[in-house]
């Protein structure tokens, strides 16, 4: 074995300085912040200063990684040597016709194709003949590699097919930033249409005369989800006619059809309530309310056969139950319990088929799927392991005895079953491809509860190579995230096996803020409970120090968006506990991006963070904000990714927090600050493009720890 040493090069001495400029940041209440580097905003990436100062910290970078070359590099061949190339995803059947996406080796970017149904034809047979490259019979939709050609970022954010299988209208983004365009592909002849409609969200739906596509416009500042507008083919788009408008800035919008296919539907969902409007898609003319909204009631509804089947939090429900009511209802008074609320249960959603129902939930911090038989019968689909993450997978038909769920943990790669409700016959219909010889046995993984200070239980998953032993010299990843409710379930990783493989722990701590334990987990780590979240990680870094999994000076954090925050967030808080800490596309600047409308995100999200303009929130978020809590002591090692064309945490905020922390910084450790000039919130486009970003993020990291590389 050989050793990288902590520091493989001299740090250069003088890291960007960026100036100072004097602003003032003002609250509706009169409170005043000062903020030096408010000037690094620009909302047009045109801000010549601006930009000169994002290219130097990404020289800086270079300059400081370039002695972990040789590791970035080894990481980056480890990482992709385990993708198939050539790999393809499980078809599903739909109107005739198998849908499926495949790779090319060497590609960045998926083919979207289908194949005409007949017989002989099903998912297993089209998987052999994608596997052994004969591609008779089938028609590309897309082929995304040579869409991109060219540019810096490309991304096909949806699809959708006419009900008569002839029409094709997809959405495309070609800077990151999430604002589509859509363009329209005939499937018998391959023309493209000459119109395109620009502006919008990546949401498309048919109506049954296929001519006519609803889509989402964008509000240009926001890109907030603000009108359904109808396009006909061959009209001018300036002539969409208007669908539906919402009015209230805290509402996303978003339009889908029933599972039935029967209803189109526009949804719209805050924080905290929701409503939908829906109108027959043979002749959506009349749009109706199935339940005006109303504060701290969410629902959402299905149909099939002669009933709407819906998830709602009414009535107190808070993890959920599904009610039901007839098709022409239009008021919560026709809801019908079905499936109760428990408070030990989070039912997070169902599939409806003709002779059962799958509910996904969740109890104990992990998710089953019971099954719902018309007899009155139910049963639980069946996992092996004890930390795990189960969900239902692509369900196009109702008319089918089999159940598409998808199966990962920590160890065990990707899977989709198909499981006959009727016989229990179950069928593996692919588990993710691993190469380079990895083996599940290989290593272990587990569940363990942490007491919070509080004396809150807290799940964490964890994984490690068989042969581990817990004696408190390893170094150790700990991911978090504890926002929006989002559960962050135990799967399986192609980049974190070369972690593993080193000797390391990777820890997924389920904080509050997510909904692993149910809706009180979410609420307890929300609004004025905000920083359960923070105190949570660190709570779960001391407990697992302390059982021996990692040593005191070798543990790293890793976050990104709103877990960016988090990391901001312990790094004030508890700088001692971590030696490097990663943090992607970080939330980093709470009270003044809550404070501007105008900035995408902002009005959705009061109810998640609080409003600042009321003095209550705003002095609860000034005292977490990490941009604001920043001050004179020693930080650990940092890593800090951003895109300049996110829409979701604006580049700014990073930029300014690295400014600032390098100015108050008393340590001697490294901060590095990698901006990715050309994409947004989810990194460069691309499959293998992303993991050149992980693997010099975590080159970075095992440095820094003193994490032994393998001998060659």
């Amino acid at each position: 074995m050989t050793t990288t040493t902590h520091a493989a090069a001299p740090i250069p001495p003088t890291p960007p300085d960026a100036v100072k400029q004097p602003h003032v940041v003002k609250a509706p209440f009169g409170a005043e912040r000062q903020d030096e580097y408010y000037w690094l905003r620009d909302d047009k990436r045109e801000n010549k200063q601006m930009l000169a100062y994002l290219q130097a910290e990404n020289a800086y970078t270079d300059t400081v990684m370039a002695p972990l070359k040789p590791v970035e590099e080894r990481l980056y061949q480890e990482i992709v040597g385990r993708i198939k190339q050539d790999d393809s995803s499980v078809p599903y059947r739909e109107r005739g016709w198998w849908y499926y996406s495949r790779f090319e080796t060497g590609q960045d970017y998926p083919v979207h194709a289908r194949r005409k149904d007949g017989p002989g034809v099903d998912a297993a047979s089209i998987q052999q003949a994608n596997a052994a490259g004969d591609f008779d019979g089938e028609e590309v939709l897309l082929d995304v590699n040579a869409m991109a050609k060219g540019k810096d970022y490309y991304q096909v954010g949806d699809y959708e097919v006419t009900q008569d299988n002839t029409i094709l209208a997809y959405a495309d983004d070609t800077n990151g930033r999430r604002q589509y365009t859509i363009r329209f592909k005939n499937l018998a002849t391959g023309e493209t249409y000459p119109e395109q409609i620009t502006g919008v969200s990546a949401n498309l739906v048919w109506a049954d005369d296929n001519r006519t596509l609803f889509y989402v416009e964008n509000d240009p500042e926001t890109l907030l989800t603000k009108r359904v507008k109808k396009h006909v083919l061959g009209t001018p788009v300036a002539q969409d006619a208007l669908v539906y408008e919402e009015p209230d800035d805290s509402f996303y919008m978003g339009i889908d059809r029933s599972r039935d296919d029967k209803y189109i539907c526009i949804g719209v969902e805050s924080t905290v309530s929701s409503e939908q409007r829906c109108a027959p898609a043979a002749d959506p003319a009349q749009f109706v309310v199935l339940a005006p909204r109303q504060r701290d009631v969410e629902y959402q509804a299905e149909h099939l056969g002669d009933r709407w089947v819906i998830r709602t939090n009414a009535d107190g429900a808070k993890n959920f139950k599904i009610v039901t009511a007839p098709s022409d209802s239009t008021s919560r008074k026709d809801w019908k319990d079905w499936v109760p609320h428990r408070d030990d249960v989070y039912i997070e959603g169902f599939e409806l088929f003709d002779g059962f129902t799958a509910v996904a939930e969740r109890s104990d911090g992990l998710e089953r799927v019971r099954i719902l038989k018309a007899k009155g019968e139910e049963e639980y689909v069946k996992a092996d392991e004890p930390a795990y993450s189960m969900g239902l997978d692509v369900n196009s038909e109702p008319d089918s005895d089999w159940l598409r769920y998808s199966y990962t943990s920590l160890t065990t790669p990707a899977t989709t079953y198909e499981l006959n409700v009727s016989t229990g016959e179950r069928r593996l219909l692919k588990r993710q491809p691993v190469l380079g010889g990895y083996d599940p046995a290989r290593y272990v993984t587990e569940r363990v509860w942490v007491p919070a200070r509080d004396g809150t239980q807290i799940p964490v998953s964890l994984v490690y190579k068989k042969g581990f032993e817990k004696n408190g010299k390893a170094a150790m990843l700990q991911y978090g995230y504890g926002s929006y409710g989002a559960s962050m379930d135990p799967g399986f990783s192609v980049t974190n096996v070369s972690l593993l493989d080193r000797g390391m722990v990777y820890a997924l701590a389920h904080i509050r803020g997510g909904q692993e334990m149910g809706r009180k987990w979410y609420d307890d780590g929300k609004l004025l409970n905000k920083k359960n979240t923070f105190t949570d990680f660190i709570d779960v870094t001391e407990y697992l120090v302390r059982q021996g999994y990692a040593a005191p000076d070798r543990v790293a954090a890793l976050g990104g968006s709103a877990g960016g925050l988090l990391m901001g967030a312990i790094a004030n808080m508890a700088p001692d506990k971590y030696r490097v800490i990663l943090s992607q596309v970080p939330f980093v600047d709470v009270v003044t991006t809550m404070l501007d409308p105008s900035i995408p995100l902002t009005t959705n999200e009061y109810d998640e963070w609080g409003n600042p303009e009321q003095k209550e929130y705003y002095d609860y978020m000034l005292s977490y904000s990490p941009y604001d809590n920043l001050k004179a002591q020693d930080y650990p090692a940092m890593f800090v990714g951003t895109g300049l064309w996110d829409s979701q945490v604006q580049y700014f905020e990073p930029a300014k927090y690295v400014a600032r922390l390098r100015d108050l910084d008393t340590g001697s450790q490294p901060v590095v600050f990698r901006i990715n000039m050309e994409a947004g919130h989810g990194g460069k486009s691309g499959r293998f493009r992303r993991y050149r970003e992980t693997a010099e993020m975590y080159a970075f990291m095992l440095d820094q720890l003193g994490v032994a590389e393998p001998a060659p």
